[in-house]
């Protein structure tokens, strides 16, 4: 097995010249018994920085020259860790994602990885130097930067792991692992020493902003396990397993939950054969990812058909709609944006029931009343009003006893 970890630090980790020097120790520490690759994010609060500028010449910028400026805040934290490894004696080059051919598609802002050069990584690795790479960001065949959305550090570290084969990719944070909760909502919500990759995927695409989704999906897709950790603290982290090592399952292992969300409701739509297709095609067309998607029973050879999306999608799903308007003959377009999502998520639903009832009956009693329910295997995903999300919340954990 290799013995090469990719060790991935945010914007957190890195923000400013101390703590580049305290991420550089700990990447010295784990160069003695590990061959190590490093992604990093930029400087905690430079893209937002990069953003507000963009701004000074029009609300919707250029997105070429919009990814062109917002990816340069990796560049800087990649060669400013470079320059701390180096005063610590350790070999270190930094290198754009252009530099190691990490080609992308070419949708400027929500690109996604083609391909990744690891025979160039791998070079440099075996020249005993650590390669510092600019995550968030990718490269088109025609040359141009592109940026993969927010967290696209996290996919970039994963998929490198994939790549050149690493036993592990450790993803360090300010946070000291993967929670139960948000903390900042439960004050006792409990740090996990493990979750699976399939928990995992449902928290993530549920709003736990620990790691990015595509990131967890690609370390499912290649097999790559995955540590969420502090670079703060001491610690262990949480292992994202690959394999689902414990005998019985607890049955709720985490709740996510969305505040930034927006429902739509096309309101006496045709309820005949295509037309959820033709609603959701051209919104899929623009890349936009729809989430919770209900239709009703249809009363008079007409239905209500409900969806929900990222509320920085709104005016786009907006235009979308009215561009539709006569292919699909709705009458009217109902839009909610006070709205929120909660989501269990265990394994251990697939083999006992009665879950949602005690979801339900908990909300109940505390008149949390549910607007849409939203089901798989091992997630119950509920649509409520955002001003009761963090009662919500609470109530849940609660209930299933997480803080145990």
């Amino acid at each position: 097995m290799s013995d090469i970890i990719v060790q991935k630090f945010g914007g957190t980790s890195v923000g400013s010249v101390e703590r580049i020097d305290a991420v550089a120790e700990i990447i010295k520490n784990a160069s003695i018994s590990n061959q190590v690759i490093v992604v990093v994010s930029a400087m905690g609060g430079e893209t937002n920085k990069l953003i507000e500028l963009s701004k000074h010449f029009g609300e919707n910028p250029n997105k070429r020259e919009f990814d062109a400026l917002v990816s340069t805040g990796e560049t800087v934290s990649s060669a400013l860790l470079a320059m701390a490894l180096h005063s610590k004696g350790i070999k270190a080059k930094s290198y754009s994602a252009s530099q190691i051919s990490m080609k992308t598609t070419d949708s400027y802002s929500k690109a996604k990885i083609l391909d990744v050069n690891a025979d160039k990584i791998l070079e440099v690795v075996k020249d005993n130097t650590i390669p510092i790479i600019t995550g968030f960001q990718g490269v088109t065949e025609g040359g141009d930067v592109t940026t993969l959305g927010r967290g696209g550090s996290d996919t970039t570290a994963v998929a490198i792991a994939a790549q050149v084969g690493a036993m592990r990719c450790d993803i360090y944070t300010d946070v000291d692992g993967i929670y139960t909760t948000d903390p900042k909502i439960v004050s006792n919500a409990k740090k996990l020493d493990s979750i699976t990759m399939e928990e995992m995927l449902e928290l993530a695409g549920q709003g736990a902003k620990v790691i990015q989704t595509r990131a967890v999906e690609f370390a499912n897709k290649y097999n790559v396990p995955v540590r969420v950790l502090s670079s703060f603290n001491d610690g262990k982290g949480t292992l994202i397993s690959l394999k689902d090592e414990s005998m019985e399952n607890a049955l709720v292992s985490g709740i996510a939950f969305q505040k930034d969300q927006i429902k739509f409701t096309l309101h006496g739509v045709g309820d005949i054969p295509g037309t959820a297709f033709k609603i959701l095609g051209p919104i899929s067309d623009a890349e936009i990812e729809v989430d919770v998607i209900v239709q009703n029973v249809s009363v008079d050879g007409k239905t209500d058909f409900t969806f929900t999306v990222s509320s920085e999608d709104q005016e786009t799903v907006i235009r979308v709609l009215e561009s539709i308007k006569k292919e699909v003959d709705y009458r009217e377009l109902i839009v909610d944006s006070n709205i929120a999502k909660v989501s269990l998520v265990g394994v251990g639903m697939r083999s006992q029931a009665g879950v949602a009832s005690k979801a339900f009956k908990a909300l109940s009693e505390n008149n949390v009343n549910i607007q849409i329910i939203c089901t798989s295997e091992i997630k119950i995903t509920m649509v409520i009003d955002e001003q009761l999300i963090d009662k919500a919340v609470s109530v849940l954990h609660k209930e299933f006893e997480l803080e145990k």
